[in-house]
Order: C-alpha cells, then structure tokens, then sequence
C-alpha cells in the first residue's frame, strides 16, 4: 500500500510539471483520457459484474472435483478450457491456485489453470475485439494459449509429474 501512495505522489507532481510546461496540451490530455474512460467504463463492469457470478457459482471445489486424477494431460486439457472461460487479476488467481494445490490439484495443472485464467479471456474477447480488432484479439489470445500450454508442460518438467 505504501508503494501506491509514491505512484500516486509520482503521477500527480508529473500531471502538475505537465500543466506548468503546457496547459493547453495537459487539458487536452486529460479531456482524451477522460473520455476514453467513460467508453470503456461500461464495459469493463459488465466484464466485472460477469466474472463475479463465474467465481460465485463455481467454486474451487468443483473446478478442483475436474481436474485432479491420474491422467494428467486430460487434466490439464480441462484446466486450460476451464481457466480460458474468463480473465481473473493475480490476486484472485493465485490464492484460488493455492486453495487447488491444497485439494491435490497437481503444479502442472495448477499452472495451466493459472496461466489461462489470466492470460487468455473467452468472456473478454469481445471487448479485446472493440479495442484491438478481431485478428489482434484472437491472435493475442491463440499465443497465450500456446504460452499456457508451454508452461504447463514446462512445469510438470520440472516438478517430476511427466516424462
């Protein structure tokens, strides 16, 4: 909390340096950025509103009932669809990660889950398509699925769970 307050500190002397050196262009900044905050604004609630009913009707619980098990490339086949539903921030991931590993979820499929939960986004590609455009969108997404796969099974190497 206390490095917020310097970045907040920070941010507010250089918003005041920009003033000083420009203001015409510092209030034209700001009226930008502004406005791009209010068109986005709506949408990035829904998207909020959206993952807060996933993480309420669906429990660690029953995603770690799917994805525990002898087969460990059927599990973390699972635990990239499952993670791939939605975008979750690491402060909700990894805490919901540990809770897994508690319930004897294995680290590669913890780690497949974790990597797509916050690198690859079904509920908010159609936001990513609005902003980036569909082919950006998708790609970015087909690459952090490649990623997630890579680190998954980079994982398990090295925690002895394949080969």
């Amino acid at each position: 909390m206390e490095n917020i307050k310097y970045l907040i500190l920070i941010t507010f002397s250089l918003l005041i340096l920009s003033f000083v050196m420009d203001r015409g262009k510092t209030i034209k900044a700001l009226k930008i950025a502004c406005k791009k905050f209010r068109n986005i604004f709506n949408t990035f609630i829904s998207v909020i509103i959206i993952i807060s009913i996933i993480l309420v009707f669906i429990p660690e619980t029953i995603i770690s009932h799917y994805i525990t098990g002898g087969n460990y490339y059927l599990n973390v086949f699972i635990a990239l669809i499952i993670g791939s539903i939605t975008m979750i921030p690491g402060f909700v991931a990894f805490p919901l990660s540990g809770i897994l590993l508690k319930n004897g979820v294995s680290y590669m499929v913890i780690s497949a889950f974790t990597t797509t939960l916050m690198m690859v986004g079904i509920i908010t590609f159609p936001i990513e398509k609005k902003y980036f455009g569909f082919k950006v969108a998708l790609l970015r997404n087909i690459v952090s699925l490649i990623i997630a796969i890579l680190v998954s099974i980079s994982t398990g190497i090295l925690f002895g769970e394949v080969f």
